[in-house]
């Protein structure tokens, strides 16, 4: 590759600062908004692909064509200063400058009341163009207090410094969550957390590539960072911060932000490929609803393997298998009164003998092979198949029209985009592009969100202005408009808690906040009752608590499997449906405002040394969850963040210093929790599923403190339609001031809950005089009720 040393500013247009980089290529520099900069780079020949489907400011939706990358609409574009300074070209709006170097080239990053550069690129050949090929590469200066997160689904420690990863995607089942790479989606988003502060960079780039955060030394430059891409276009956004949240919001906002999915997606749920292969597979669906009644397992939702659309042995897209489900709608109908809402799997790929391929070959709705025109034929599932081309309007027609006769026409109430990481390796193989083809390589996983987006539309327009609940496991940054995703077929082994909880933490702050683990592990052995116990602890407070699994033996993994565990399981499940207005009220602040659901320590405790453990999370602004990681274990001790006041346990109330290192017992069937000084929880009593009862209680647990101060969201809507944004909700922000007293705040009151008092409520043990300065927010009375001892 011939490396950009030399620059020369051509001056500006429409905001752009304009340098010509050699080699045919021009350099534009944008800053966007107060605290978002943006650097493209554009060939002689143009952009290798001048659209995207990523990039939604403040959820301004691209249509199924991508939004074409030299768009700059949805963003505030403030105005732009130009000035030469020390011989620089120095570009400024609001608080962002950014500062050109022109020989050797360089562009450096700073918000405008610093003395410092938060962002440069590394001083010596930071930009790289193959004229032989269409590799790029950029490369940045690093510094040795710089902590690296981000990069959605990658395996391993919670801080990447110090890795290199591959920007690819593949069906890796049964990863290893400390070691395989690279996983199921595309995300080349980093966040920089170092000395000055924080900021972020996104890649906006779907071809394959890699990103280096410090693996590699080289004697000749000093410590730096890379990105390379084997294709496509160099185009990147500079994110401020100057903390993790800030930019964690504002990647959210800059991708589309977060769907809000309808409230009964929160419970738990449970699926296998096992109970769908199963010759007698409505049998089985039948006995799991009776086992749930029987165990006292609430279950909101039964999520069908794909199984369901067998014959013989191979899998079916928009198949039924008519011998394991004579009537699908009555199994639905069968769930559905059970308080179980149906969603069933499907798969992009269709395999070479399944009954339509013919079919959508004559219409041209596969990816093809641009040298023959036939599909571009690759290794799937049980053998060979072509992809459909979600790229091509014929191809989403057909698509739709099989959700909706297959699916939702038998009462299916969601579907789960699974297998969708387009392993297309045919390097002729091309995409429709709506009208304008370009090469599939340039964007495989496009077509993943793609899948999403028009099942997300397809279900909304099909269930009467429901919330869609959509999921998908592989995509691109801006998947989450849609929906939910998971970390994917993990492993049961020990091992596989501690790395998915990193793993969780990272897709977290890459925007997908609505996210979790296959609870017991997907692939492996069966787990036994310890570790089943574990795994159900910790994925109990994650958006997604899916029990998920195939195993060789046939043995499905169920909350009912080891019944000497059985009460361990339920009281997990009890505290998950304890605290679901808590969940509820995150997730609706996840979707309102960009703030991650389950976030590290070091979002909430910046500077804090305890903040950079990797054992522990935190569960909203307020609660700091320990799961138990280790086989054997019958205690858990963590290091507290500092906090005035200190922590306190959840389970009793036991007080801990902030700073200190808190040991607590932690029997199976409790999970470890603490409790910031003064934070105020909502909680219910709906223990018997979502669907099944009024939610007709809401207590707000206090665990007051001398001095203590906090804030607290009491939030509600209808649970299932997008009215929510237009404010017909019941939103209230209570306040506890440091002598104790409690106020609140109505900031909606259109939706009525069901429940007409909150009780105010001191965590048993913790005895500290509150008082009200109220007796009600717009219809809501609020009532002191004392402790709980």
């Amino acid at each position: 590759m011939k490396a950009l040393t030399e620059g020369r500013f051509l001056g500006c247009e429409d905001g752009a600062a304009i340098f010509d980089v050699g080699y045919g290529a021009r350099l534009f520099v944008r800053i966007l908004e107060h605290d978002i900069g943006r650097v493209t780079l554009r060939r002689r020949e143009g952009f290798r692909l001048d659209r995207t489907w990523s990039i939604a400011p403040g959820g301004l939706e691209p249509d199924y064509a991508g939004r074409m990358r030299a768009d700059v609409n949805g963003f505030a574009r403030p105005p732009v200063a130009v000035r030469e300074a020390n011989g620089m070209i120095v570009i400024g709006a609001e608080s962002l400058e950014a500062h050109v170097r022109l020989d050797p080239f360089q562009i450096a990053w700073k918000r405008k009341d610093d003395d410092f550069f938060f962002l440069r690129d590394r001083d010596t050949q930071a930009y790289f163009l193959s004229l032989k090929g269409e590799a790029f590469s950029h490369y940045t200066a690093r510094h040795a207090h710089d902590r690296h997160y981000g990069l959605g689904d990658k395996a391993g420690p919670l801080d990447r410094t110090g890795r290199r990863f591959r920007l690819d995607a593949t069906d890796p089942c049964g990863f290893d969550a400390e070691l395989s790479d690279p996983l199921y989606k595309v995300i080349p988003f980093v966040i920089v957390d170092g000395r000055h502060g924080a900021y972020g960079i996104f890649y906006d780039n779907l071809a394959c590539g890699e990103i280096d955060l410090g693996c590699t030394i080289d004697n000749y430059h000093g410590p730096f960072r890379y990105y390379r891409g084997e294709d496509g276009d160099l185009d990147f956004y500079v994110l401020s911060g100057p903390a993790v949240p800030d930019v964690v919001r504002r990647f959210s906002w800059l991708t589309g932000g977060q769907a809000l999915a309808p409230r009964w997606s929160l419970g738990f749920a449970c699926t296998s490929m096992a109970i769908a292969d199963a010759s007698d597979a409505d049998a089985r669906v039948s006995g799991f609803i009776a086992d749930c009644r029987r165990y006292q397992i609430p279950c909101d939702s039964f999520h069908f393997g794909s199984g369901y659309t067998s014959i013989g042995n191979r899998r079916y897209v928009f198949n039924w298998n008519y011998d394991k489900f004579p009537d699908p709608g009555a199994t639905m109908r069968r769930l559905r009164d059970a308080g179980m809402m149906p969603v069933t799997n499907i798969k992009p790929c269709l395999l070479d003998d399944h009954p339509r391929l013919a079919e959508a070959r004559a219409a041209r709705l596969l990816v093809n092979d641009g040298t023959s025109g036939k599909p571009a034929m690759t290794q799937f599932w049980d053998g060979l198949g072509a992809h459909i081309d979600f790229t091509n309007p014929q191809g989403r027609r057909w698509w739709r029209e099989g959700l909706e006769a297959a699916l939702l026409d038998k009462g299916v109430a969601a579907v789960w985009n699974d297998n969708n990481e387009y392993e297309i390796w045919d390097e002729d193989a091309v995409c429709d592009g709506d009208g304008r083809p370009f090469a599939q390589s340039l964007a495989r996983p496009s077509q993943a969100l793609l899948m999403t987006k028009l099942a997300y539309e397809t279900t909304a327009a099909r269930s009467r202005g429901k919330r869609p609940y959509t999921v998908t496991r592989g995509g691109p940054a801006g998947i989450a408009r849609y929906g939910q995703t998971w970390s994917g077929d993990n492993y049961t082994a020990w091992k596989t808690l501690k790395f998915n909880l990193t793993q969780g933490l990272n897709m977290s702050l890459s925007g997908l906040f609505n996210t979790g683990h296959d609870v017991g592990g997907f692939l492996g052995p069966t787990p036994d009752p310890e570790l089943l116990c574990r795994f159900v602890e910790f994925c109990s407070l994650w958006p997604r608590f899916v029990m998920n699994s195939w195993k060789e033996d046939g043995i499905v993994t169920l909350p009912w499997m080891h019944p000497q565990v059985l009460d361990h399981v339920r009281e997990v499940m009890r505290l998950r449906y304890r605290l679901m207005p808590y969940l509820y009220a995150l997730m609706w602040r996840a979707s309102a405002v960009g703030e991650p659901p389950l976030r590290p320590l070091f979002y909430d405790f910046p500077g804090d040394g305890a903040a950079s453990i990797e054992d522990a999370f935190m569960f909203g602004p307020d609660i700091l969850v320990a799961p138990v990681l280790e086989e054997g274990q019958r205690e858990r001790s963590v290091r507290l963040p500092e906090h005035p006041g200190g922590w306190f346990s959840w389970h009793d109330g036991t007080h801990f210093a902030g700073g200190a290192c808190a040991i607590v017992e932690a029997p199976l069937g409790r999970l470890p929790l603490f409790v910031r000084a003064g934070a105020m929880i909502p909680v219910g009593e709906q223990y018997e599923g979502l669907l099944r009862a009024a939610d007709t209680r809401r207590d707000v647990l206090v665990f007051a403190y001398p001095s203590a101060r906090s804030v607290a969201w009491i939030y509600e809507d209808d649970g299932e339609t997008p009215a929510w944004r237009e404010g017909d909700n019941f939103a209230a922000r209570l306040t506890l001031d440091k002598n104790g007293a409690i106020s609140a705040e109505l900031i909606s009151g259109r939706f009525r809950p069901a429940y007409d008092r909150i009780s105010i409520r001191g965590q048993a043990g913790i005895r500290s005089p509150l008082t009200l300065k109220q007796s009600a927010i717009g219809p809501i009375r609020l009532h002191l009720a004392g402790d709980l001892s």
